[in-house]
């Protein structure tokens, strides 16, 4: 099925996939090939001009949020800043729902699983004191601190978990996002849950699975490194173990 609007000049052979799961395919479009433009540009000229029944997501348009995620030529990426230059092949894309989640209706993923395995990674603060007790007092130049920086700009984009063969093999796995958030909590000093954590992370669907093949890390918008934090997690459930606290 072609539905063709695109104006005169330039243009991009777009496939779209619509609809969900059960019922599904790609729909081919041609959208105007514009200077400087996004894919996110892209969809929403579909959107506006030739598929007003097409859905997706996007908050933004400045690179904040990460609602806009989907698959663009098989990658996970932020709609909002892959620029078509450098992704289309030939002037041609193809867009789809991000990888490894329920697709509710076309570029539309359902992220309840994405978001039920941080809480399964017991990936919420808790903390040890009251608001009666004083205000913690965290070095910045300690190594718990640096370590959980180097984690915590998480955005819950979930384009890590879409690029994880991992998930695809294994839908028990927790994920490189669940557990990057898992591992900046086990380096909060302020936080009272560090054994469910560790337990949490440390069984079937924990970081053991992870064979470290950085996909995380090669589409992460921005640039953090799950595969580090889930290697600390590592070590950090091993030496929990050898203590017999797990």
């Amino acid at each position: 099925m072609t539905d063709s609007t695109a104006e005169n000049g330039p243009h991009l052979e777009v496939r779209v996939w619509r609809g969900d799961d059960s019922a599904g395919k790609y729909v081919h479009y041609q959208a105007p090939l514009r200077e400087y433009q996004t894919i996110l540009d892209v969809v929403t000229w579909i959107q506006r001009n030739a598929a007003p029944t097409l859905s997706y997501r996007f908050a933004c348009r400045v690179g904040m949020c990460g609602s806009c995620a989907m698959m663009v030529n098989g990658k996970p990426r932020w709609t909002c800043r892959t620029q078509v230059n450098k992704v289309a092949k030939g002037n041609r894309l193809t867009l789809a729902p991000l990888r490894n989640l329920p697709v509710i209706k076309d570029l539309v993923s359902d992220m309840s699983e994405f978001f039920d395995k941080w809480q399964e990674a017991q990936g919420r603060f808790q903390p040890s004191a009251t608001r009666e007790d004083a205000v913690a007092s965290v070095a910045p130049q300690s190594a718990q601190r640096r370590a959980a920086d180097a984690g915590i700009e998480c955005i819950n984009c979930a384009v890590c978990y879409a690029a994880c063969d991992l998930v695809t093999a294994n839908s028990k796995y927790l994920g490189p996002a669940a557990l990057n958030r898992a591992w900046t909590l086990v380096n909060d000093v302020r936080d009272s849950g560090q054994s469910a954590r560790l337990r949490a992370v440390s069984g079937s669907g924990g970081c053991h699975n992870c064979h470290a093949q950085q996909g995380c890390v090669t589409y992460c918008p921005n640039e953090l490194n799950p595969t580090a934090s889930i290697a600390g997690l590592k070590r950090a459930t091993l030496k929990a173990a050898m203590r017999g606290e797990l």
